[in-house]
Order: structure tokens, then sequence, then C-alpha cells
């Protein structure tokens, strides 16, 4: 086999299909981009839920002298006796992992620490206006409703927030444009490979007579295959380099950006981005290449 025959052979099919071949890149390229931005966002939403669940999952907090709920107007201001009462059930319930207790001081600088970027909210929050509050983490996340039950509506308790059920909104939003992306990406995939079908058809075509010539030498099948089929891979691998900047750009312009209106930091590192570059350019090169013997079993019959 002759690899500089080979060469001049694929070189040759993709400057004279050199639209179609194109058309076959830009169309991979997208695909691969809708594909690997997918795979990317599933892996940050991943990480962001393990972040989420071995961290608060409930916080109670207290009532003070300025809370406006009618809870608190009724009952007052908590008392010591009332914050020793609800720490000790929650720390004797088989439900609950572990709690603390932030007082009003720590309250204040934690709120200031989450909101530094914010400065109008900063300003306009007083160090009185953030509850103490016992964080609370939970031995299993199905267990919500029966830690709210336990202090819920008790003397001195304002509210119960559930950190899990807030976050999960954002979650699902994630979710929801992953999916998206990727159902675009597969139909986006299908139209490649029909794209390729036809392109690699229109090569054998426009070179049916050095293909005859080659069988009536006796060339093997997979010699007469082999450059169309580099074609293909080519086409994909380009395609998939092409998608690698894209699926880049949504990791710091989309994921990053995300990741900065919150205050904590789970991004994703480039070992991760390499991973699904790395995924997509071998879905891409596989997927050109597989279309083209398929077609090449039907056009070329040795």
């Amino acid at each position: 086999m002759r690899a500089q025959f080979v060469a001049s052979e694929v070189w040759i099919g993709l400057r004279r299909n050199l639209t179609m071949t194109v058309a076959v890149i830009t169309t991979v390229a997208i695909s691969l981009a809708l594909f690997g931005g997918g795979l990317l966002i599933n892996k940050q939403v991943t990480e962001m839920r393990d972040y989420w669940n071995e961290r608060v999952s409930l916080t109670v907090y207290m009532c003070t002298d300025t809370s406006p709920s009618k809870a608190c107007e009724e009952s007052g201001a908590a008392t010591d006796k009332q914050r020793s009462a609800i720490e000790e059930d929650l720390t004797s319930s088989d439900a609950v992992r572990s709690v603390d207790y932030v007082d009003q001081e720590e309250a204040w600088q934690d709120f200031k620490d989450r909101f530094s970027n914010d400065e109008a909210l900063t300003s306009a929050t007083e160090k009185g206006d953030i509850p103490d509050n016992f964080r609370v983490q939970l031995t299993d996340q199905g267990n919500y409703d029966q830690v709210k039950n336990l202090v819920q509506g008790r003397d001195g308790v304002d509210t119960v927030s559930d950190d899990q059920q807030v976050l999960e909104q954002f979650f699902n939003l994630l979710e929801g444009l992953k999916w998206a992306a990727l159902i675009v990406a597969f139909v986006q995939l299908a139209a490649a490979a029909l794209l390729i079908g036809n392109t690699i058809r229109l090569s054998a075509y426009s070179r049916r007579r050095e293909t005859g010539i080659m069988r009536l030498v006796g060339a093997s099948n997979f010699y007469i295959q082999l450059p169309f089929l580099l074609e293909g891979a080519i086409s994909g691998l380009i395609g998939g380099v092409i998608a690698s900047g894209f699926i880049v750009a949504t990791k710091f312009f989309l994921l990053d950006k995300i990741q900065g209106w919150f205050s904590f930091d789970v991004m994703l590192d480039m070992g991760a981005v390499f991973y699904v570059i790395g995924v997509s350019v071998i879905v891409g090169v596989l997927l050109c290449t597989v279309a083209s013997f398929l077609t090449l079993r039907r056009y070329l019959r040795v």
C-alpha cells in the first residue's frame, strides 16, 4: 500500500468537493459543540450537587427584636432557653448529622462575605438585620420534612429555610439546558451523518473511473475505501478541533460566569474540559468514519 497515493487521493477528494466538505465540517463542529457543552454542563451540575449535599441543607432562623414576621411579633425575640431546647432536640434527632449555632455577629460577617460583590445590598443591611441561626446538616437528603416539623412553629423560631429546595430550581434550569443542548446536538449529528454520506457518495462518483481501474488490477476493498474513510475522519477531526474552542468558551463565558453569581466555588478544572473535548473529538471522528463506511458499503460493491 502506498501512503503517498492514499494521501493524494484524500487531498483530491477534499479539494473536488470543497463546498460540501466545508458544510460537513461546519455541521459537525456545531453538533459537537452542543454535545460537548451538554456534557460539560452535566459535569458541572454533578459537581455542584455533590458540593451542596455535603454542606448545610437546612437553616433555622431565630426571632430577633427586629424580625417582621407575625410569629416573632407574638413570641418576641428568642431566649437562651428556647435556643438550648431547639439545639438539644436537633442534636438528638437521628435525621440530623450535625448542628452549628451561628450568633448574630457571625451571621452578619458571613452575610458580608457572601455578598461582598454587592455593595448596595451590604450597605443597606445593618448588623442586627441578620438573625442568629442553626445550620443543620442532615444524615439523608430526604429528611427535610422530618426536621422542619421538629422546629417549625416553635416559640423563638422565625423561619426554616431549605437550602436544597432553593438550589433545586437552579439545578433544574441547568438540567433543562443540558438536555436541550444534547437533543439539538443529536439532531445535528444525524444531519451531519447524512451530509457526510452524500459527500462521500459524490466523491466516490467523481472518482468512479479510478476506482474501476483499481478493481480491475485487483485492489482490495479496504485499499479502495481507505481514501474515502480518511476524508470523513479528517472532516470529523477538523470539526472536533473547532468545536473544542466552543467548549472552552462554554466553560469560561457561561459556567464560570454563572458561578460568579453565587458565593460558592465549585468551578470545573481544565482536566474536566479536556476530557469533554477528547470525548467530543472521538465522537466526531467515529461518526464521520462510520457514516463514510456505511455509505461505501452500499455504493462501492467490489
